[in-house]
């Protein structure tokens, strides 16, 4: 299988940019406001030192990316693929977040979409991890056509155990619309 974890994807709204160092002050920017981690199971990642230990494994992960709005080239958030599990069939995708200004607008599900369309290409399941407080996350996954199959805890990169409910769409699913 010849995944590729960072591709450029784009459409008409966004457009994903493998995540590099040298994007930490920009997408801090966006992760710097409380409210954006308001119902996400780490609260305190808008703090800097938080935030610092996120941006770490994001990069480590070498699935990551920053995502820009089309029309502006403002900075829309960032996501990544990861857990690719050859044996299943499948990768997970999650460490979702997106400024307040982009909520609400199709940024989140244009997001989504580009990257499972992506996955599908190579996997036939993809696995989100949602905190078990995410109703808004939970919310919109379930829109996308997601199913909960269970509750699990999961240890986000150097952070403490959280209970999240995981989600799959299977690729046979997603292709039938």
């Amino acid at each position: 299988m010849n995944f590729e974890l960072q591709p450029h994807l784009e459409n008409d709204l966004i457009k994903l940019v493998p995540l590099k160092q040298e994007d930490f002050e920009r997408l801090y920017e966006v992760a710097s406001d409380p409210l954006v981690w308001e119902q996400h199971p780490n609260k305190n990642r808008y703090q800097r030192e938080v935030f610092e230990n996120f941006f770490k494994g994001a990069i480590e992960s070498a699935g990551a990316f920053i995502v820009y709005d089309q029309a502006t080239n403002q900075v829309v958030g960032s996501s990544r693929f990861y857990d690719l599990n050859e044996d299943n069939n499948e990768v997970a995708i999650g460490y979702t977040f997106l400024g307040r200004d982009f909520w609400g607008k199709g940024h989140n599900k244009a997001l989504k979409q580009l990257m499972i369309n992506h996955a599908f290409e190579f996997v036939d399941r993809v696995i989100f991890h949602i905190g078990a407080t995410n109703f808004r996350s939970q919310k919109a996954i379930e829109k996308l056509g997601a199913d909960k199959f269970e509750e699990i805890e999961v240890a986000y990169y150097g952070e403490p155990v959280k209970w999240n409910f995981g989600y799959k769409i299977e690729k046979n699913s997603w292709l039938k619309g």
